[in-house]
């Protein structure tokens, strides 16, 4: 077998010691796991120098992106980028935050701001694109990991939020991060218990002081609210039953009184599938002995006492009120 010759093509796996160690492959390999975005700290550690960045930064290999953090390759990095690269660069101790951290855990929609950060100390260095806040403190169970981006645990980020928000939007943003599976009320609880010298905490009290409420879309929470000012019983939100080998979600549902209240708004219902899941459910529903009531936005919103009494009527029960009156 004659000698292979010096352009034979070699092939190192990735967790072979002998594969390629020159530094732009280095820079490569780490951006791929980082969302494209690196920092100057991580760029030296693949071996480049101060002077090989700024002349990769001019041939358009690195995209300065801010302050000694870089896109690699190209300058559309996801979101995803855009909120690690904000965090780091604020530094080892900064944290996605408020809208950005409830944008990345999936419970508010991004709105297109400058990405929000926390970092420890009196006087965050200011970037521009960023908004930094500052913090005197963040314990451990504050702070996670989502998509390798250092970010606010989400209860801490609904409290964070209480202070920004105003009441219905906070609620929303609560109620959508229980639907998630994101947050459940004994944490909110904690950290009220723990941080709740804050602004923007009685906001958030009142929000866990309504129980459970994992509502999926608006509809769902104006109805709940319906229901809860009109003085019934607090239904199960969004518990999922098995109906003959079929996972059923109510968006409510009281299970002593086998009823159910499903809340059909446009965005959701407004089209032919949809109706026809709606109609499969409804009647795996019934078959099983429950009674369902469907809600439109108009019903809960132009003619709240007109749906609020059919809701009766069909047997919703009343919430047990307390009295303080001395019996006599």
């Amino acid at each position: 077998m004659p000698a292979p010759s010096s352009n034979t093509c070699r092939v190192w796996g990735p967790g072979d010691p002998k594969g390629d160690k020159r530094p732009d492959v280095l820079v490569a390999r780490r951006a791929a796991d980082a969302w494209g975005v690196l920092s100057l700290d991580e760029l030296f550690a693949c071996g480049l120098s101060r002077t090989e960045v700024r002349n990769r930064v001019r041939n358009g290999r690195l995209h300065p992106v801010h302050r000694g953090v870089y896109a690699v390759g190209h300058e559309n990095v996801p979101l995803e980028g855009r909120f690690l690269a904000a965090v780091k660069a604020c530094g080892p101790s900064a944290v996605l935050s408020h809208f950005s951290a409830a944008a990345l855990w999936g419970f508010m929609r991004w709105e297109d701001r400058h990405p929000e950060v926390t970092v420890l100390g009196t006087s965050p260095r200011s970037h521009r694109g960023v908004r930094a806040h500052r913090a005197l403190m963040l314990d451990r169970g504050d702070i996670t990991r989502r998509e390798g981006i250092p970010v606010t645990a989400p209860a801490r980020t609904l409290l964070d939020l209480a202070a920004v928000l105003d009441y219905p939007r906070l609620r929303r943003a609560a109620r959508q991060a229980q639907s998630l599976m994101r947050v459940n009320i004994p944490q909110l609880v904690e950290i009220l218990g723990r941080l709740g010298a804050r602004r923007g905490a009685p906001k958030l009290a009142r929000v866990v002081a309504t129980g459970p409420a994992p509502t999926r879309s608006e509809l769902e929470d104006a109805t709940l609210d319906l229901m809860l000012r009109g003085g019934l019983a607090h239904p199960d939100v969004n518990v999922a039953l098995w109906l003959n080998g079929r996972r059923v979600v109510p968006d409510f549902r009281w299970p002593e009184r086998r009823l159910v209240v499903e809340a059909d708004g446009s965005a959701w219902h407004d089209n032919q599938l949809a109706r026809e899941d709606d109609a499969e459910r409804q009647a795996l529903l019934e078959a099983d002995g429950e009674r369902v009531l469907r809600v439109t936005w108009d019903q809960v919103i132009v003619r709240p006492g007109q749906t609020l009494s059919r809701i009766r009527a069909a047997g919703a029960p009343l919430a047990q009120r307390t009295s303080g009156a001395p019996s006599g």
